[in-house]
Order: C-alpha cells, then structure tokens, then sequence
C-alpha cells in the first residue's frame, strides 16, 4: 500500500518538475517573470528529478548551468540508489 503511495507520488512529482522546465523555458523566451532556479532544483530533490532531467533536456532549458547540468543528475542518482536500498 505505502509503495504504491509512493509511486504514484513520484509520477505526480515528475509531472510536476517537467512541466515547470517546460513553463519557465517559455517565460525566459517571452522575458517575463521566472520560476526562481531554487524551487526548479528543489523539485528535482523532493523526487522530482527524472521529470527535470528529461524537461532540461526535452526543453533545451538550464543545460548550460553547472548547478543544473551536474546537480539534477546527481540528486537522480542518490535517489535511485536509496530506491534501491529500500527495496
């Protein structure tokens, strides 16, 4: 019951964090107001970090960013790991 709790989380949170890439890409084109890059990485680490991974990539959106380039992947990795280790 509590995996598929958080299974559903994930996907939800992945969603989520792909959509913001996708959003605050549009706002740099259009120069309007931004999704601060805090609350961008702080998706990713609450479980979010596929769903960036693939809307930096999917967006062309942050890669150029050593935070984001090196940082998302990083978070991905810890959390998979410790998915791991909980199984």
């Amino acid at each position: 019951m509590l995996e598929n709790i958080l299974v559903v989380y994930l996907i939800i949170i992945n969603i989520v964090a792909f959509g913001m890439y996708g959003i605050d890409k549009q706002k740099a084109i259009k120069k309007q107001w931004r999704i601060p890059e805090a609350q961008l990485l702080a998706v990713a680490a609450i479980g979010g970090s596929a769903g960036a991974l693939l809307g930096m990539q999917f967006f062309h959106h942050k890669t150029r960013k050593w935070k984001f380039r090196l940082g998302v992947p990083l978070i991905l990795a810890v959390q998979l790991i410790l998915w791991r280790f909980l199984q």
